[in-house]
């Protein structure tokens, strides 16, 4: 058996960042950025009001300075004059600033009477003038690679970048294996199950920006699994779940090796997880997931989603941990890392995480009322409630 770590590793080095796509901004929320784009504009592209209000040439005018109003300004719509001494003109947020104005007073400050203004009491100090490239200059680079969020695609927008050059989405095929497996909705015999897993590991390449294919059921011989691997043709990924371990009806490293699969590594020492399978089967990746839906689903946070996030070109970094402190007492973890089902509660500093008394990797229920994986190291000793410890978020 490998280590976590190692085991991260050799993933990693089965897959590298995928190609680049140009798509529609409207389109492009939740896509990595794969390239740098630049601002073919300043923002803004002039210098605006930043008020409501009269634009006036007058840094120094006081209190009961009068001028006369010669026109109007809106957004869109400039003042095409020159703005003199002892004149102003009507102006709107976002308006262009008339060429000779330097400062704009707010509408609250100025009283008006016809074509005529005095400014009151109580001067604004600014000058509520927006400058032009204030947020950003013509040029002004946004970098690669970045999941862009939707605050993002505003920015772009403003650049006036209407195709977006993002990295293609990693297609995953999904293949659940087993005699014992039924699709919801169907009638299970008394020694069947319902498949489960792939639905958890669908909703999860989705929600990473990877396209999941779920292939039907393959049962447990060596022809129909071969039929279903070939049906996998074209996915950059292959996740198959169950059928990695060692016993008679677990054929997915010898179907695999048959059809010439490269192995990197199975058997890894960590709780739950240990028959993990990874390697490479033609121009794909591919992970052979445990069948149990627990230890399906925690290897799938652990190793696939980092994989997409390496083909997204995110970089090779294993999941993001965070730190708690405990709220009960664990005991020693033993020859395998543990990740435990976890609850966290609101804490003083950081928040309490108490594992849940079953770990069981067949109890989904456990699982769904988990929102932490609790890291117990290799080899650990029994910790005491109030230990600070590590743990991944769910």
């Amino acid at each position: 058996m490998i280590s976590v770590e190692e085991a991260l590793d050799r993933v990693f080095a089965l897959v590298t960042p995928l190609g680049a796509e140009p798509v529609p901004l409207a389109e492009a929320n939740g896509r990595v950025l794969a390239a740098d784009v630049a601002a073919a504009r300043a923002q803004p592209p002039f210098d605006a009001s930043a008020m409501d209000g009269y634009a006036i040439r007058g840094l120094s005018a006081g209190p009961g300075a009068r001028f006369r109003v010669i026109g109007e300004a809106g957004a869109g719509h400039a003042f095409s004059g020159r703005i003199g001494p002892g004149e102003a003109l009507r102006i709107f947020t976002g308006a262009p600033m008339p060429d000779g104005a330097d400062r704009v007073v707010i509408q609250e400050d100025v009283s008006r009477d016809g074509d005529s203004i005095v400014l009151g009491d109580k001067l604004d100090s600014g000058t509520n003038i927006r400058p032009c490239g204030g947020d950003f200059p013509a040029g002004f680079r946004m970098t690669a690679p970045r999941r862009l969020r939707p605050h993002d695609l505003a920015l772009l927008a403003s650049m006036n970048v209407p195709l977006v050059p993002v990295t293609r989405r990693p297609v995953v095929a999904l293949i659940a294996t087993g005699d014992e497996l039924v699709m919801p909705g169907e009638n299970p015999r008394p020694d069947q199950i319902i498949a489960s897993n792939t639905f958890a590991l669908k909703a999860l390449v989705e929600a990473e920006g990877g396209q999941a294919r779920m292939l039907p059921i393959a049962r447990d011989t060596e022809a129909e699994l071969a039929q279903v691997l070939g049906m996998a043709a074209g996915a950059d990924l292959i996740v198959t779940v169950g059928g990695a371990s060692v016993g008679d009806h677990d054929l997915v490293g010898k179907v695999a090796g048959d059809l010439g699969m490269e192995r990197a590594f199975y058997k890894i020492a960590m709780r739950p997880g240990k028959p993990l399978m990874a390697g490479r089967l033609g121009d794909a990746a591919m992970l052979g997931l445990p069948g149990n839906p627990v230890s399906a689903i925690v290897c799938a946070h652990l190793f696939m989603l980092p994989m997409l996030r390496a083909m997204l070109g995110l970089g090779t970094e294993a999941p993001p941990r965070a730190r708690a402190v405990l709220a009960a007492d664990v005991g020693p973890t033993g020859p395998r890392m543990h990740f435990m089902r976890a609850r966290l509660t609101p804490g003083d500093d950081l928040p309490r995480i108490t594992p849940f008394d079953r770990q069981d990797s067949s109890l989904l229920g456990v699982l769904s009322a988990a929102d932490a994986l609790l890291i117990r190291p290799l080899g650990d000793i029994a910790r005491p409630a109030g230990t600070e410890v590590a743990y991944l978020p769910l």
